[in-house]
């Protein structure tokens, strides 16, 4: 039995009073309060999560920007210096292997988060990615000795699990802007709080030691994710409480995470992405830079739709219901005469829209925006319509 993990912040999630559940073999806090108050707190001011279960791993070397290019399906090699991209790692069959954000750091270095679930899988992955981009560049480079590294002479790319390194903590809602800047300590931006861009980073500096400020987040909400060396990750969370609390911000757990994401439209891996899943099903051909040359996943996927659908293969739809009985993940989706057309990936009562939300993949002949179809909620058919993604924006 693998002994469960805990991220450097268990002391202050266990002095508020945390209840903690299992994810991805991390013990992680699913509540402090109330999942409720938690999801309206990060809505309308902003919650503080800690995210330090996600992984990260660091791509550097002259090869770093073409290696990426062949590792993942977008075009990484295009990003400018400060910006962040989604990408997706897949699988030669094009099935998901993990969802990532890629940082571009400078002309030879990037960094990548990955699921925490996932760490192992995707450490894999760029592995045997960096032997194939060696070979299939140079094929006397190639080294046999396990290492990530294969420099070569004069070309190379090096991968580093750094995941163990350093704490991921993120402040989201509207107030998060206002919070963030305030915090004591944070210094040295190379972009000032309010000029940072959606999907961008800069430098910073934390008690003199570095810090990376990112305006990412998986709320739907506006925030900012902070990447902190692991021993300062305490003192940075207590620091961003004492100053946000008169502001609205409160600790938030898992359960508020994933309702404020369903809301958002936002897959989950293990639910909306999976091996067995490819990119244009989970409405993410867009993410497939099917033009590039070549690519992990390649031959698997179409030119124009970034996966190869073929047949009866489901896609994933948002479904809103009246009501207050909600549809949960694996639940069917049925039609009228009560056919199996789908099943649900993630549902909720929605908090902040009052009815019953779900993802689910169904049926292509289901796809329809304003279709009807309808949710087998423990052997009661709940109507259901099917509608465009995400439930819910936030006000600009």
């Amino acid at each position: 039995m693998t002994e469960a993990r805990f991220t450097p912040l268990r002391e202050r999630h266990e002095s508020l009073g945390a209840s903690f559940t299992d994810f991805g073999g991390w013990q992680m806090p699913v509540r402090y309060t109330s999942d409720l108050a938690e999801h309206h707190a990060v809505r309308q001011a902003a919650g503080l999560f800690d995210i330090s279960h996600m992984a990260e791993f660091l791509v550097h070397g002259s090869e770093a920007a073409a290696f990426l290019d062949y590792a993942l399906a977008g075009h990484l090699s295009t990003m400018i210096i400060g910006k962040a991209k989604y990408s997706l790692l897949l699988s030669d069959s094009g099935g998901i292997i993990d969802d990532v954000i890629v940082y571009r750091i400078s002309d030879d270095r990037f960094l990548i988060i990955s699921n925490a679930g996932n760490r192992d899988a995707v450490s894999a992955a760029l592995s045997e990615r960096v032997r194939a981009h060696a070979f299939r560049r140079t094929p006397e480079m190639v080294d046999d000795n396990g290492s990530f590294a294969f420099v070569g002479g004069k070309t190379g790319v090096t991968v580093e699990d750094v995941s163990d390194s350093f704490a991921l903590i993120a402040i989201q809602g509207p107030a998060s802007e206002t919070i963030a800047a305030a915090i004591d300590g944070i210094t040295d931006l190379t972009v000032p709080w309010a000029e940072q861009k959606y999907y961008a980073w800069t430098d910073a500096r934390y008690n003199g030691e570095p810090l990376i400020v990112a305006r990412t987040g998986y709320t739907g909400e506006d925030g900012f994710e902070l990447l902190v060396r692991a021993e300062d990750a305490a003192a940075l969370w207590d620091a961003a409480l004492a100053v946000g609390e008169p502001h609205g911000l409160v600790p938030a757990g898992l359960a508020a995470r994933d309702t404020l994401r369903l809301e958002a439209g936002m897959p989950l891996y293990g639910h909306e992405l999976s091996l067995g899943i490819k990119p244009a099903q989970a409405g993410l051909g867009r993410v497939v830079a099917s033009d590039k040359d070549d690519f992990v996943g390649k031959n698997a996927v179409d030119a124009s739709t970034g996966s190869a659908i073929a047949g009866p293969a489901r896609v994933l739809v948002g479904l809103a219901a009246d009501g207050k009985r909600a549809g949960r993940a694996g639940y069917a989706v049925v039609a009228d005469d009560g056919t199996v057309i789908g099943e649900i990936t993630s549902g909720a009562l929605s908090p902040t829209l009052g009815h019953p939300i779900a993802m689910a993949f169904v049926d292509p002949a289901f796809t329809d925006e304003g279709a009807t179809v309808f949710l087998d909620v423990r052997g009661t058919k709940i109507p259901a319509t099917v509608t465009a993604l995400p439930f819910y924006r936030r006000k600009k």
